[in-house]
């Protein structure tokens, strides 16, 4: 891809997202390797008004990880899109009328200290490099309705699907807990519609860190403490419209209620 369509394709994006407005197709032609797309995203990245604050990570549809070279996929998480959570706070979540948007139950990271500019990139370090975990919620968002079916490729060129990051308390005690009983329900106006655990995300959150360690590294990103870092839907990927409210409880950790509004633009 020519770096002036990667710039149209990443101005399109960033335009909808800022302005609010939902794109009725995906901008131009869609990428057929990750390369591709993350190369959008770095422009979009370069394009948007405020700093990363983290990163989220998704899971590669098995199907697709062959072909694709990968098993997860990341993108970034802007100051601006981080809401710190306190207890008997409903957090309103700006989402794009006609667009795409779900909440997800989250183990959420911050690291402890500055990812070294070299190192192995595996579990070991991960957990060296990770300060807390914490109860949390990523709002995955976009302009594009059909951002998710149209899959990876197409879901790394716009931010990763992510419009958002909830970050609730630390979870006190994980490093000695059995992964099973760290728990996480999902409800959606009341309904439960999804449940799981730390082991719900393969090699458990710390093996998503690892990822983005090495991920970051090939790319020539640091990764300073205080990021954050979404690892992965525990619950599932959960559809949310407007004006609808959604509550994840953590066990331990507590509840963590939203509710969404629409977005405006900035």
């Amino acid at each position: 891809m020519t770096v002036s369509t990667a710039q149209e394709i990443a101005q399109r994006f960033v335009a909808a997202r800022r302005a609010g407005t939902s794109l009725p197709d995906y901008p131009g032609t869609i990428p057929d390797k990750l390369t591709t797309s993350y190369e959008i995203q770095d422009v979009a990245r370069s394009l948007w008004p405020t700093p990363v604050r983290g990163w989220k990570i998704g899971m590669v549809p098995p199907a697709l990880r062959e072909p694709l070279g990968a098993v997860r996929l990341a993108g970034p998480v802007f100051d601006g899109n981080v809401w710190e959570y306190s207890e008997g706070q409903i957090i309103d979540l700006p989402i794009i009328p006609g667009g795409f948007a779900a909440v997800e139950g989250e183990f959420v990271v911050k690291l402890g200290a500055d990812m070294p500019a070299e190192g192995p990139s595996d579990e070991a370090e991960a957990r060296g490099l990770i300060g807390s975990i914490h109860a949390g919620i990523e709002l995955a968002g976009s302009p594009l309705a059909t951002i998710n079916k149209l899959g990876p490729t197409v879901v790394v060129s716009d931010f990763g699907n992510n419009a958002g990051l909830i970050v609730g308390p630390a979870l006190t005690g994980w490093q000695d807990a059995a992964p099973q009983s760290l728990t996480v329900e999902t409800r959606i106006d009341g309904a439960v519609v999804g449940t799981g655990n730390f082991a719900s995300i393969p090699g458990t959150p710390v093996q998503a860190v690892a990822f983005l360690l090495a991920h970051c590294r090939s790319r020539g990103i640091a990764l300073p403490a205080g990021t954050l870092i979404t690892t992965g839907a525990v619950t599932g990927i959960h559809d949310i419209a407007l004006g609808q409210s959604s509550t994840v409880t953590f066990a331990p950790g507590g509840a963590i209620t939203v509710r969404t509004v629409q977005a405006q633009p900035r």
